[in-house]
Parts: C-alpha cells; structure tokens; sequence
C-alpha cells in the first residue's frame, strides 16, 4: 500500500519515526510531508496514487478526492471530520477514521481556562500591572455556586462536568442523549433555550454539522442573562458569531471566551468578533498541547496499522 502523510503531526521526530517504521516493516510505502499546503492542486498532488492518507484539520474536499481514484482510507488527525467530504467518501466507499478521544483532556482545561481568566479580568489585571494601576475595576466573581450549561454532554463535555462539580458549581446540561451517569450526579438536562436561559456560563461542546450549524442563534444568545459568560471551544460554525459580537457590544451579555471560528485563524480584521466589547480570543489552540499531539499520533498510527489489517477503527464510514 502507498500511504501519505499530508501535513506534520506537530510530534517528535523519534516517536515519528517510530511509527514509520513499523509501517514500512510490513512492507507498506509510505511518504511524510513535513509542511502543509492547503491548496486543492497541492493537496491533489501529494495524494495522487495514494491508498490511504492522513490529515490533520486541513479542508480535503470533492475536487481532491475526485482526482484520487486509488484512494480507499482517510485517516484523520483530529476529533471533527467537518473538513472532509464525508458524503463524497460515503459514496465512493472511501473508509474514514478519526482521532477521538486524543484532546478530551486539553480542550475541557482550556475552557476552563478561559472561564476562569474571564471571571478575574486576568488579562486586564495583567495590563494594569504593567501599566501601574491597582485593582480598581477589576474585582471579579467566583465560579463556585455559578450555574454551568454544558451544551453536548459526550466526552470532552463529561469532561468539562466533572471539572466543575469540582469547582463546586451547579451543572444543567443539554444533549441529543442524556447520560444516566451524569444525571445520577446530580446534572440536570433541559430544553436548550432553558440552559441558555438558566446559566451563569454557557460552554460548547458539540461537533460541528448539519444539525448543529447555526444552532446558538441570535434567539437564543439574546435569552441569556446579562452578567452570563459564552465560552465556544468547539467550532465557530454552530455559533452565529455577528450576534454574539452585537450582544457583547450591547451589554446583552457580560463577556466571552472563544477559540474557534467559521474559518481556521488567522481570521479577518473585520471579523465581528476582533472588535467586540469583553471577549478573549484564542486561534484555534484547545486541542494543542503536547501531550495531546503525542496522543493524537498514536491513536492515528494504531487506525493505519488497523486498517491495512483489514479493520476500520474509529470509523465515520
């Protein structure tokens, strides 16, 4: 089989080389490329005669996909497969497999992160430091006793739960699926409008697709309270950003912590969120630590060296 690695796994070079090796040992071709072109016509030309790829987050569609007919296995490094043409493959039979699981841990750290740098002005403590201010203005809230609304309530959302309860606060939930575990803690799951209503934080954990794009309408952000906290470390897509950047500026709602956007950063100067009032932008990063890249690397070798055993693990189709 010819394998091609379409863009570095941000690894190191020994533990890269480890799993090159095993690969090769089988007696399988495989060719890393160790930067990343995000063109179709790249793209296309480092996956032509290829039987299987691995990505990470870069945008592989039809127009690559159609020019690359030995392709049978897409191998993804990351969680959300909303970058690839998952129809296309469906269609063509083109086995898909992703990388869940690898950043639970940091994604569910960073938003709590960013709860906690939002609740005490922390950036803004910072620059009155170096600016030789005291802490007039900057007098913040505690989480414990907050209301937190965890939207998706799977792993990295569970995750984020039990970070909470640690904090001592309270946690109503909304999910396609309700956990009985988490009930049984004492979560408790309502209609969206009511966790959106209800919350002291809101913070979304949910993949990104045809039933969740745009659900965090203006609707929904405008029945939130005033003093509430919107934290996204999932995809900028589900949230209508123009409404969220009005109700910040509008004193609608108190602030928000946001990683991700409707595109991969750097994103426009004119985005509405860059200049919105109370808001802590991140590009992208909930999932980049290095502990999660050395976990990401092996659950995507160990779905190669699956596959060209005969099986699909961490299969999407």
């Amino acid at each position: 089989m010819k394998i091609a690695l379409l863009e570095p796994l941000s690894i190191r070079e020994e533990i890269l080389d480890a799993f090159v090796t095993k690969i090769k040992a089988l007696g399988h071709e495989i060719t890393v490329y160790s930067d990343r072109d995000t063109s179709p016509a790249g793209l296309q030309a480092r996956s032509e005669g290829m039987d299987a790829v691995i990505i990470a987050n870069t945008p592989y569609r039809e127009d690559v996909l159609k020019a690359c007919p030995s392709l049978r296995y897409i191998d993804v490094a990351f969680t959300g497969v909303d970058h690839i043409d998952v129809e296309y493959c469906r269609k063509k039979e083109i086995h898909l497999s992703n990388a869940s699981g690898y950043s639970d841990i940091c994604v569910a750290e960073l938003a709590f992160g960013m709860m906690l740098s939002l609740s005490r002005y922390m950036v803004q403590c910072d620059q009155a430091v170096r600016e030789g201010r005291d802490k007039t203005g900057l007098v913040g809230t505690e989480l414990a006793g907050k209301t937190l609304g965890v939207i998706g309530t799977g792993k990295i959302g569970s995750r984020v739960i039990s970070i909470a309860r640690a904090f001592g606060m309270d946690v109503i939930a909304y999910s396609r699926t309700a956990k009985p575990e988490l009930e049984a803690a004492g979560v408790k799951y309502l209609p969206l409008e009511k966790v959106m209503g209800l919350s002291d934080i809101v913070t979304l954990h949910t993949p990104n697709n045809a039933e969740t794009k745009g659900l965090i309408s203006r609707e929904l952000i405008g029945g939130m309270k005033p003093s509430a906290v919107f934290i996204n470390t999932a995809r900028g897509p589900i949230v209508d950003s123009q409404a969220l950047a009005d109700a910040l500026n509008e004193g609608k709602i108190a602030a928000a912590g946001i990683d991700v956007f409707e595109m991969e950063p750097p994103i426009p100067a004119g985005h509405p969120l860059v200049t919105a009032k109370n808001v802590l932008l991140a590009p992208h990063v909930a999932f980049a630590t290095k502990e999660a890249m050395e976990r990401r690397a092996k659950i995507v070798f160990e779905n190669m060296l699956a596959w060209l055993d005969g099986v699909v693990r961490n299969q999407i189709c």
